[in-house]
């Protein structure tokens, strides 16, 4: 895989990062918000792990 497809997926994984930012306000998730709050932590190590390794992107 090239440098240019993984920022190409970054950047749509961040925009899903919004969307699992928006569900974790509805009050009635229940034991799912441990779930979404697990994949937004993941989100942001890989996302932080990108911009490290891409420091220009």
């Amino acid at each position: 895989m090239d440098a240019e497809t993984i920022k190409e997926r970054i950047k749509l994984i961040e925009g899903k990062r919004e969307s699992l930012l928006k569900l974790m306000e509805q009050p009635n998730l229940g034991t799912l918000r441990i779930d979404v709050n697990q994949a937004l932590e993941e989100m942001d190590i890989l996302i932080d792990e990108f911009k490290q390794t891409f420091p220009d992107a």
